[in-house]
Formats: C-alpha cells, structure tokens, sequence
C-alpha cells in the first residue's frame, strides 16, 4: 500500500529540522501515479533514507543486523548482536561484567557506544522511534539494551554517521534503530548456552504470537532469561593477579614465587594485615628493628597456618631499647623484600567468590497493534514492560587509621587498645568482608501511541512517546560512623555514642588474626555493617510530527521533503539510600540526591533534490539537505545542517559523501548529579621521588613540581585511598558541537552477486563533556610546565598527613575529541546444484580516536591503545541447502598496546620491580573468536534447531603486567569488552512455529 510505504519513508528520515513552507505543485492524480511508477525507486523502511536491506545503495554508510543470523553464531541477546558489529568492536563497551565496576547507568547495564564515542553519542530508536533510558543511580542516560530482548527483533539498522539534524541532539555517533518482527508467524523458543567450566551459563524461553486480520495486525511477545553468575574463581585467568614480568635477557618469567605453592605470587588485594608505620628512630638509640623501618610502612602478616615460621626467622627486638617494635607470638613481618613478597597474603578466598559477570533475571513484555480507521489513515500502539534483577557479590578491605602500641619511648600517644604490641609506632589494621554486594531491580515501562496517514501523495505520522525506568538498588555497606568511632583513640571508647547512629561504641579487635581474616563476631557484625535501598525514577516523554512527500519535478526527477515539529521532556530523580544521604557510608561512594529536568523543542526539514540524470557517468546525482533548530531549557538553542550527495556512476558504482553538525545538550545527570563521593587509589606521583626520580620512574618535570611544593624527596603517604567529590555542571557546561564528515564507495555490479563498499569517517566533537579520573586529575597537575598556575592543581589539596584528598571532578568541557577511520564491508553469495553459498565480511580501521583535555594539552590518539585496537572484522560463511544450513562465524581483534605512550612518558620500556628493571607486557596479539553452527528446519513439524559452538578453540583473553594507571586487568587477564570471557560453549536454540 502506498500510504504504508510513504509512512515508512518519514519515520526513516524523521529527524529532520526546518524552517521552510514549501508550495507544493497541484498535478492531475494519474499522471503523478505515472511518474511514481516510472521515476520512483521503491521507498523501504530502512534507517536514514531509501535503501535496500543491504544497506549498500544509501546515502549514509547503514549496516543492518539480522537477529536469526545472530542465534547462528551463539549470540543470544541484543547487547550480543550490537557489540559484534565493527563499529561498535574497536572500542570498550559497557557489558554486565564492567559494569559492576560503578558506571553509567549501575551495575548490570548493558549500553551501546558507537565508535566509541560514549553511549550518550549514540540514538537508539524503537520501529524509528525514541527510547528512553534506563538503569539506576544518578547517571542515567542511555537505552539499556537488557530491555529488548532478541525474541522481538526481526534486525538492527546502525546509521554509521554523525545525524544530529536528522534524528536529533544526540545522534553524534550514529543512529540504532531496532525493527521488531512483523506477519503472522506465532512461534515458542527455547534457547541454552553452557559453557564448558561452570559458571556464566545462560537460558532464554520466550514466545511470540503475532496475527493479522482485515483491517491491522498484532504481536505479543514474552521473554524470560536467566544468566547465571560466573564469579572470578570460576575461571583461572581471573582468579590469580600475577605480576607477569619478565627478564630484559632472556625474557623468562620474574615474578616473586611464593614459597609455600612454588607458584608464581597472586597480588591481588592484601588480606588481613597490619600496617606498621615506624617512628622508632625517633626514640631510644635512634635505631628500628622494623624492616624497611625508619618513617617507613610495613606489612605485619599472622601466621595462620604455620608456614611463614617455616621460611621467616623470628621477630626480635633489643631488650634495652623500649622504641623497638614488639608483637605477640605469630606475627611476622612480610613484603619488605623480594622474598618475603611471595609469603604476603594477597589472595583471599573471598575473592573467588566475587562477581564477574552478574546473576541477572530478566523478564520482559512487548505488544504492538495495528489498525486501519480507513483506506487513508491507520492507528498504532506499543507497550513494553522489563523487569531486571541483576545481583553482585563482593569482597572488600577496610582499616582503622591510626592505632598506637603501648609505647614506652614516649614518642607517640600510649595506648591500652594493643596488647602485646609495643615500641613507637603507629598500627593500622586492614580486615576483609564479603559484606559487599549489590541486587539491582529495574523496572521499566513504556508505551508509545501514534496514528498514520496519508492525505494525497503526502504522509503524515504524528506520536506520543512515554518511558519510565524506576530502579532500586540494594547495597551491603560499612557504617562510617563506626570506623571513624576508633581512629586515632588510645582507651575504650566504651560509654560513648556513634555520632550518626547514636547507638553505643563497642571496642574492636583490630589486632585479632580472625578478625582481619573476616570472621566477625555477632555484636561486631552489626556495629560494622548494614544495608540500604536507594531509587532512581527516569521519565521521558516525546511527541513528534512529521510530514512527507513529493514538491515538486524537476528535469532529474521529484524532489522530496519531510518536515515536522519534535517535543521532548527528561526527568531524573535518584535518592540514595538513607545511610547515603546521612554520608555515613564508609569507603563507598555516596551522594545526595539528583533531581533535575530539561525540555527541548525543535523544528526538522530534508530535501530529496535529483540533480542529473542519465549522462555519460552519472545515471544519477542526487543531493540531500537537512536542517535542524533545537532548543533546550538547560542549555540554550542551536542550528545543524547535513549536506549528503549519493552520485551513481554506472556499471553499478556509486560514491556518496556527506557532512553533518551536532548540538548535543548535557545529559541530566552531567548538569544535575549532586554530590557524588568516591574512594580512588590514585598513585602519587610525589611518593619517594627522589628515588623515583633517580631509577627513571619520574620525569625531572615530576620531581620539580613537587619540591617546589614543599614535598621531601623521602615522603612515603599512608596506604590509604583518596576521596573525591563529583557533581553536576549546570551553569559551568556548555552544549557539545560537532561535525562528521563521510566519503565512500560502494560497488554492486549488476553480473555478479558481489557487493562491496568502503566509507571513511571523521567526527570532530568540541568542548566536548566528560569527568576526568583522580589520576587524570593529579597527573596533569603535577606533569605541568606551568605548574604554579596549573588549573588542575586547584583541583584537590592534601591532609595533614600528606595524603592527596579531596579530588574534585565535577563535569567539565574539554577541548576536543576526533575520531577518524574507514569501513569496509564485502558481500558474496553463489547459487549452485549444492545449494547456497555466501560470505560476508565487515572491517573497520580506527586512523584516530584521540582526545585533548585542554586547549594546552597535547592530542592522543588512543587508536590502537588497549581496549582501542585499530582493526577489528568479522566473517561469516555460510551454506544453505534445502531445509539444512551450516555457519561458520569468524570475529577478529586486532592488536593493542600501550608500550610506546609508556616509553614516552616514562623514558624506558621496562619497571623497577625489587630493585632490579624487568620487561612488562603492554600488548596484545591480535585475536581470532570462531563460532560454527547447524541449522535444521524440521518444515512438517514446524521446528526448527540451531546448535553449535562459540569461542570454538577456547580462546583465553590476553594477560597483561601489573601496570598501574596503563592496564585494566581483571587477574592477569586483559579486562576489555573485546575480549571473550566465558570460554569455550555449547549453544541449542529450538524454534516451533504455529
């Protein structure tokens, strides 16, 4: 029908901005449907404008992602399908797995960043239209893609280029659009993945009922899905932190061995310890029986099970000299020396009991309905409902800063709170919990209502769009008010009352080998412990207009237009859990609450304009405009344009190239998150630097910057973690702008099934916003030329102790991001007696990916940086025969590293590790991912089975050094969403259809 057809057109092409009232050309009925027939291509729903399914004779470079194909290679949800395309691989993306390390949108999220550009650069549209975002926690702003599952899903359509003016303010990246299936089929599916080692197993029942009748259609579809948990000690690469150094000669392994497994150490989080900090050379005969003593700190480790009096010799003191550290029986010195490195506990069981990859439940229920009021005008309606349930377990340390011995030199404060520990110096106890965890519980609604027509040869589509995610997250956390109770007091406090609780101080066991090693007593557990329930509410609602048609003919053909009027409201409120607000968690992160709205209005118009027809090169030359006007409550208003040309030469080549700007407004959680409160480890880059400086750990520029600021060559801060404060940046922000620019090549000839095409890409973001980290923070202060006016040095300030504290990050505008690469795509498929053969390959090569912090800042360009790799692909071969077809999926990673930014900020290629300099491992080989698969369609029976292997060969992800501040590591694995790390699995999906 030609209304469907031209209604499909405007949500294709229904962003578009304007400002222009055309005069539309009055023609005799039967002679326009003439023209139609003979001069118009047929007009499909596809993304951004008119293209085959292929997406290879666009405009706009689009790749189109069918989800059955997606089953065949054992991916089993959205987030699956989306991740395997090349133009999401090249960049690390929020999955289940890091997202429980605290991200955008909390734990369990799962969110799509197109070229890396962040998720919030990214349009995700339902059947062409806004989906609001989900998740918990203030920093909500994108479609969490939990939400869809893949049972609803006939494809995804990726708009792979900057279409702010035709979509909207946050299309920077590109444009998602996910199409739900359509027809009558009705079908109950059942699909399993398990994995060769437990752990991360996955089962999805869903089904789907859709009918169409006389006058419309309707589909119903039900999903359930259960992830199983796959915890760090599930897998071997995760569960053991080895340093992974090498020898610079011979390139053999130099990590510590611990002499109690012969094995190389795991350094993962030290358990159970005490720090001593050493002030003996203050007293008695100015000398220390602490190693690596003298204002220096040490870990005092408990021989729990007998063996470091196998290879320590006792801890002695001089009788005469009351200064000297002295501690009951068990206690033994560890980490001051290579060897007794291999003796610290650093590898608790807890913490193969920690959350991976989290336990999630997720159940969802979407409809869609149809309805023809007449042959010219039709009603539509969705609903869908989510509910996820995502829960995290953890481990964790915390510590008592500072215990006293009983000190007899008279150098520090006496204490009666240490028995058997004495001299001068300073304790602070480290235990261990796995009180620490989360369950996360989202729920999410949203309806859409719309009605469709056509009046003439012009459609017209108008809808109401309303989304709500309502999310609790439940965490286990540690009273402030409780730790703070017993810093730095020398008697009981016993009589006295919390200062936020107001209940009664008891006395911890601070120095009791069990109660480091986590084993609490009842009264202890709930003096320490608790929990708390916050809740974040996420509402957007969207109405939005359009119109579509022919103006008028010119000599190359008609033109066409769609213009329309687009009206949006967000809202957020997130309220933390009560013990949050009370800023009486301790060493988590806390905030108050966020609250805030924005609305934005806009006015869209395209132009379809054909140029030349039918001259020697050009079969066609067709240019496209568009115009956007926007604004926003919360950051003012702005134009943006994209200019397109689609140019057809002939014999079945075609060049297309456009470029495009953007005005995105701040997300609401960047100009509204209030006072968010975290605990980096950010390594000081003043600690020791007189030796840092000495064994090339530091730049000269380092070691100046920080004895200009009174710092001692010899300073050592405490063990501790930094505190830092983040918040919104309403009144200080300013909207992003950008230009995309894209050129590219696409072959299709006419006497062979071959297609091929290639785009390159340059997307410019300026003042662009983002939250720099601690470390970025503290680095930048103290590697500046200019450090006495610094910026960045305003940003945090140090205790008494020296102890860097107070980072401050609120959202800010950088200067610029730039990303630049080439696409490639090439398609083949063969018809033979033997049935059909085909192939597919996608490759994108990332140029650039760099970013520059300030205008002073030097660009880097992070393209082939870990978790950036500059090549990622993917083949998929296949044949078909009859009701049989077999697939072989093959996805590829380039390689990453990190080595040369190392050697440049660092003037060598190697770290010091005790003492001596030892070769680190800062990149990856490139990886190859193979899935094969087997298609049977029992046709009679109305079932059909797919069953195959992922990750085909077992292929672990790639290990990496202890580096801090250059690897995400999770074990000695690399920690980065490219990279496989379930192993090994079995797939079984079966289909029966009615």
């Amino acid at each position: 029908m030609q209304t469907s057809k031209l209604s499909s057109l405007a949500l294709a092409i229904g962003g578009i901005l304007a400002s222009s009232v055309f005069t539309v050309l009055a023609q005799d009925t039967t002679q326009q449907e003439e023209q139609n027939a003979e001069k118009a291509p047929e007009r499909i729903s596809v993304l951004g404008s008119r293209i085959r399914t292929d997406g290879l004779d666009q405009a706009s470079p689009v790749e189109v992602l069918k989800a059955d194909v997606a089953i065949s290679q054992g991916l089993s949800t959205l987030g699956d399908l989306l991740r395997s395309s090349t133009v999401a691989a090249g960049a690390n993306q929020i999955t289940s797995a890091t997202s429980t390390s605290l991200s955008e949108g909390g734990t369990g999220v799962e969110t799509i960043s197109l070229r890396g550009l962040g998720a919030n650069r990214t349009l995700v549209l339902l059947n062409g239209r806004r989906i609001g975002p989900a998740g918990t926690r203030g920093a909500v702003s994108a479609f969490d893609l939990n939400i869809m599952p893949l049972a609803a899903v006939d494809r995804v359509e990726i708009l792979k280029d900057g279409a702010s003016s035709l979509y909207g303010s946050d299309a920077v990246a590109g444009v998602v659009n996910i199409i739900t299936k359509q027809g009558d089929e009705s079908v109950v599916n059942v699909n399993l993945s398990q994995p060769m080692e437990s752990g991360g197993e996955s089962v999805r029942l869903s089904a789907s009922f859709g009918r169409t009748f006389d006058r419309g259609s309707v589909r119903v579809v039900a999903d359930y899905r259960k992830d199983r948990e796959l915890a760090r000690g599930d897998r071997s690469f995760f569960d053991c932190a080895e340093a992974y150094y090498f020898d610079t000669a011979t390139g053999a392994r130099k990590d510590v061995i611990d002499p109690r497994t012969g094995s190389f150490h795991c350094n993962d989080l030290p358990s159970g310890h005490v720090w001593v900090y050493d002030y003996a050379n203050f007293g008695g005969d100015g000398t220390t029986n602490v190693p690596n003593g003298g204002g220096a700190s040490t870990l005092m480790q408990y021989d729990y099970d007998g063996s470091l009096s196998q290879f320590l010799p006792p801890f002695t003191a001089d009788p005469n000299n009351p200064a000297h550290l002295r501690v009951p029986q068990g206690w033994y010195p560890v980490n001051y020396s290579r060897e007794t490195a291999g003796l610290t506990n650093s590898s608790h069981p807890f913490q193969s009991l920690t959350t991976l990859v989290p336990e999630r439940d997720t159940k969802t229920l979407f409809a869609e309905v149809n309805y023809e009021l007449t042959d010219d005008a039709s009603l539509y309606a969705e609903a869908l409902f989510n509910r996820r349930e995502t829960i995290r377990n953890g481990y964790r340390q915390f510590w008592n800063l500072f215990h006293y011995t009983n000190d007899g030199a008279g150098v520090l404060p006496d204490s009666t709170l240490s028995p058997g520990w004495t001299g001068a110096q300073g304790l602070s106890s480290t235990p261990i919990t796995d009180h620490s965890g989360e369950t996360i519980t989202v729920d999410y609604r949203r309806f859409v209502i719309g009605a469709e027509g056509a009046i003439g040869n012009w459609s017209w589509d108008i809808n109401f769009q309303s989304s709500r995610s309502d999310g609790d997250y439940y965490n286990k956390i540690i009273f402030n008010d409780a730790i703070r109770s017993q810093e730095f007091i020398t008697e009981s406090c016993v009589g006295s009352n919390l200062s936020v609780r107001n209940i009664p101080c008891i006395d911890l066991p601070w120095l009791d080998p069990n109660f480091l090693n986590g084993q609490f007593s009842p009264e202890a557990r709930a003096f320490l412990f608790g929990d708390e329930t916050g809740n974040t509410i996420y509402k957007q609602e969207t109405v939005e207009a359009i119109m579509s048609g022919d103006l008028f003919e010119l000599p190359a053909g008609i033109v066409g237009t769609a213009f329309g009027l687009q009206f949006q409201r967000d809202e957020i409120l997130d309220t933390p859990g009560e013990v949050t607000l009370a800023r009486n968690t301790w060493g988590s992160s806390s905030a108050g609450v966020t609250a805030g709205s924005s609305r934005t209005k806009a006015v869209f118009a395209e132009l379809q304009v054909p140029l030349i027809r039918d001259v020697p090169l050009i079969n066609r030359l067709d240019l496209e405009l568009s115009a956007r006007y926007t604004d926003v409550s919360t950051s003012g208003n702005d134009a943006t344009y994209k200019v397109g040309l689609n140019w057809d030469l002939g014999a079945g080549v075609r060049m297309r190239a456009s470029q495009g700007t953007s005005f995105r407004s701040p997300a609401l959680y960047e100009l509204y998150l209030n006072d968010q409160q975290g605990f980096p480890r950010v390594a000081d880059p003043c600690a020791n630097w007189g030796t840092a400086l000495t064994n090339g750990s530091i730049t000269q520029l380092v070691a100046d910057n920080c004895a200009a600021e009174g710092i001692a060559p010899t300073f050592r801060p405490p063990a501790t973690s930094n505190t830092s404060f983040s918040g919104g940046g309403l009144g200080n922000l300013q909207a992003e702008t950008s230009v995309a620019r894209t050129i590219g090549l696409v072959y299709t000839p006419e006497w062979t099934k071959f297609s091929m095409s290639v785009d390159y890409f340059d997307i410019e973001i300026d003042g662009e916003v983002t939250q720099l980290t601690a470390g970025q923070v503290v680095s930048g202060c103290y590697n500046s030329p200019e450090f006495s006016t610094e910026p960045l040095c305003n940003l945090f300030n140090r205790d008494n102790l020296g102890r860097i504290e107070n980072i401050r990050l609120n959202y800010l505008n950088i200067a610029s991001q730039y990303n630049r690469g080439i696409d490639f795509i090439f398609n083949y498929d063969l018809d033979t007696d033997y049935g059909r053969f085909f192939a597919n390959y996608n490759h994108t090569i990332q140029i650039e990916a760099a970013q520059q912090l300030l205008p002073t800042s030097p660009k880097d360009n992070r393209a082939g940086w870990l978790g950036r790799p500059r090549h990622v692909g993917n083949l998929n071969l296949g044949w078909t025969h009859n009701d049989l077809s077999v697939n072989w999926t093959t996805r590829y990673v380039g390689t990453s590293s990190l080595e040369d930014r190392y050697r440049a900020l660092n003037n060598r290629s190697t770290i010091t590790y005790w003492g001596e300099q030892v070769d680190i491992q800062l990149s990856t080989p490139s990886v190859f991912y193979h899935a094969v698969s087997g298609t049977y369609d029992f046709s009679k029976q109305g079932v059909t089975i797919t069953a195959g292997v992922a990750n085909l060969f077992d292929k672990e992800p790639p290990k990496l050094s202890n580096v801090p501040n250059y690897t995400s590591r999770i074990g000695t694995s690399a920690f980065y969403s490219q990279y496989d790390f379930i192993g090994r699995r079995f797939f079984l999906d079966v289909t029966y259809s009615f």
